[in-house]
């Protein structure tokens, strides 16, 4: 009977030291995810890129932080989500997300604002599906900010009719003439990874450098800028009205970007340019537009005062860039935060140690 309480006693403690033992692991884990989630939220987000819109300035491949305290972090708007997920669960084409509750939302004090030229991630505006926080994100160059007036004049960008400085390694598509097979290795020493064969040679996105240095190829004949002119209309472009603005990728505006508080008159013309703007992110209950007239909560307007700031965006690769010429403004409550630096870039081209780019292994993003 002895031997028996012994055991039993024994037991028991083994029992409580296992479940001790899980109660520290799960704790740890409970801890670690919601430090991860206020650190998330408050201060670095991890992004990779995607595609190659903002190359050669950031490469596909490359991870980033994203700093939330330059500009202040946002109070989140979308609190029934599972923790340090975006749209869905990790693997599953399952929503993270219930959105039963929508908070308002705010932004925290940051220590500077948005300024020309910096590199921004941004919930991608025309996404109505999503809530604001739950957008995609997407990483484009702030061009023009609030209260500017934004013009693209063969290729180049002004603002107030002034010439913007133009990122160093801003890329534009290019007609490489040639009448030979370019193997691989030729454009890879050349770092040109975004191009295509023609009846014709090449068309490659590339810097104007190496445009230069690629031309005095033997066997390249020419190598031709491919630009629209000005007489060209592409109806992709924003606003979308062909009728009222002639305007492409590459001669495009002028347009006045809005600024919280400023007040427009509403006609065609700014009605066509910022209806996207009051129906979709100005917050307003109800918005009607009928016979060239604004409703507002049943009420007809001819003027209006925008409610919060907006900025217009472009990736470094000008002519292979979905981004404000083609969908508009970016409201400031979409605005994630500042891309800092790169701490990780891999080549999925290449194999084993050679997909590591050493050489942009902490780089600064500017």
């Amino acid at each position: 009977m002895k031997f028996d309480f012994f055991k039993k006693k024994t037991e028991g403690k083994e029992e409580s030291k296992i479940k001790s033992v899980a109660r520290e692991w799960a704790d740890a884990i409970l801890f670690a995810v919601i430090a991860a989630t206020i650190i998330r939220w408050l201060f670095l987000e991890a992004f990779t890129i995607p595609t190659p819109s903002m190359e050669k300035s950031l490469l596909v491949g490359d991870f980033l932080f994203v700093s939330k305290i330059h500009y202040g972090p946002r109070t989140p708007k979308t609190p029934l989500q599972v923790p340090l997920t975006h749209q869905k669960i990790w693997g599953t084409n399952i929503p993270s997300y219930v959105d039963w509750i929508q908070l308002p939302q705010f932004r925290l004090p940051g220590f500077t604002s948005i300024k020309q030229n910096d590199v921004v991630v941004f919930n991608y505006p025309p996404e109505l599906d999503y809530p604001v926080d739950l957008k995609t994100n997407y990483i484009k160059r702030c061009v023009g900010l609030p209260g500017d007036s934004l013009k693209v004049v063969d290729t180049q960008v002004f603002i107030n009719n002034v010439v913007l400085e133009n990122p160093v390694k801003m890329e534009f598509r290019n007609n490489i003439v040639t009448n030979q097979d370019i193997k691989e290795r030729v454009f890879k020493n050349y770092d040109i990874t975004d191009y295509e064969r023609t009846n014709y040679g090449y068309i490659a996105h590339t810097t104007a450098k190496t445009a230069k240095e690629f031309e005095k190829l033997p066997f390249v004949e020419k190598v031709d800028l491919l630009k629209m002119s000005s007489d060209q209309v592409n109806p992709r472009v924003y606003p979308k009205n062909a009728r009222l603005f002639n305007w492409n990728e590459d001669f495009y505006g002028a347009i006045w970007i809005p600024a919280k508080g400023a007040t427009i008159d509403l006609n065609e013309i700014t009605i066509a340019l910022y209806r996207n703007v009051i129906e979709n992110y100005e917050h307003n209950d109800e918005v009607r537009i009928e016979n060239g007239k604004v409703y507002v909560n049943g009420e007809e307007i001819s003027q209006y005062t925008f409610k919060q700031d907006y900025y217009f965006m472009m990736g470094d690769n000008r002519h292979n860039s979905e981004d404000s010429r083609f969908w508009g403004f970016v409201p400031e409550d979409h605005i994630v935060g500042k891309a800092f630096f790169i701490w990780l870039s891999l080549d999925k081209n290449e194999s084993f140690f050679s997909k590591i780019r050493w050489s942009r292994f902490f780089n600064l993003i500017h």
